[in-house]
């Protein structure tokens, strides 16, 4: 799963969760936080301590890869048509 955001770390813990069958309680008792933490992560919780999260990643045995983005193509040479035009145009006239 790509992760851009931490909607989208919350949406991963929360459906990891609910595939294990397991409560807010019980996930928060295996990973040493409390329901509560669990439930604001859940939601999106923006200010989130990477240590707990990482802790509540593997308490679902889930891993998290990090990589470079993959580049996007780089754009053609941008080119300016009237510059092209004009030195065609001189060149044809004189050669």
């Amino acid at each position: 799963m790509l992760v851009n955001s931490i909607n989208d770390i919350a949406a991963a813990i929360r459906g990891r969760r609910l595939k294990l069958g397991l409560s807010q309680e019980q996930l928060a008792s295996r990973a040493g936080v409390s329901r509560q933490w669990v439930n604001e992560l859940e939601r999106g919780k923006p200010t989130a301590e990477l240590g707990l999260v990482l802790g509540l990643l593997d308490a679902l045995e889930l891993n998290l890869e990090l990589g470079a983005r993959e580049s996007a193509q780089r754009p053609a040479a941008v080119v300016d048509l009237d510059d092209v035009l004009s030195e065609y145009r001189g060149n044809a006239g004189g050669g």
